[in-house]
């Protein structure tokens, strides 16, 4: 599955033209002093240890209070992930809720011994929990995987992505171990 994202990132490496549809999954003020980016894969365990752990607590002091946006970025480690990804940024009135769900519920739909077996997990997850997304055009939409893997080249290319998560706070790459404790030390210091 890795030589198949290379290739699908090597490929579309000079993908510059992203439809004006397609928009970053986003929370918080839009005008926010702080911006953090996150960039993940949603079959990382740690990604989904970060939407369980410490976004909650980040939602509740920083993003709520207007302090703080947060984007979230894709960074598929596999086929899986990017797969997910374009799920994600299907439906733009859902999309948040259904990238907290993937993660969320990452053990639910991550599992299968082929990519095919993975997908199909993921689309029963989807269904069960009510998301009423057309799995097949989300998958192909050429505009959405273009958005998808320019977030991956951008990251490389920008911040030197190369694990996820990896968190970006007002265009600074966040070098310290990834807990709620850190962040704040890291924001309270920004406000």
């Amino acid at each position: 599955m890795k030589k198949i994202l290379i290739f699908l990132i090597l490929f579309f490496g000079l993908i510059t033209n992203i439809n004006a549809e397609v928009k970053r999954i986003t929370s918080g003020n839009e005008n926010a002093k702080i911006t953090i980016i996150a960039y993940e894969s949603l079959t990382c365990s740690h990604c989904a240890n970060f939407h369980k752990d410490v976004y909650p607590q980040l939602k509740r002091d920083y993003i709520d209070t207007g302090l703080v946006k947060i984007e979230f970025r894709h960074f598929p480690l596999d086929i899986a992930a990017f797969n997910a990804a374009k799920i994600s940024q299907c439906k733009e009135d859902q999309s948040l809720k259904i990238l907290e769900s993937l993660y969320y519920n990452q053990q639910a739909w991550v599992k299968g011994s082929t990519i095919e077996e993975v997908n199909e997990n993921l689309k029963i997850f989807l269904l069960s929990k009510g998301f009423n997304v057309d799995y097949d055009n989300c998958i192909n939409n050429k505009e959405i995987e273009d958005f998808v893997l320019n977030d991956r080249i951008e990251g490389t290319k920008n911040f030197k992505v190369n694990a996820t998560p990896t968190i970006i706070i007002n265009n600074e790459k966040f070098e310290k171990t990834l807990n709620y404790k850190n962040l704040k030390k890291t924001l309270e210091k920004l406000i």
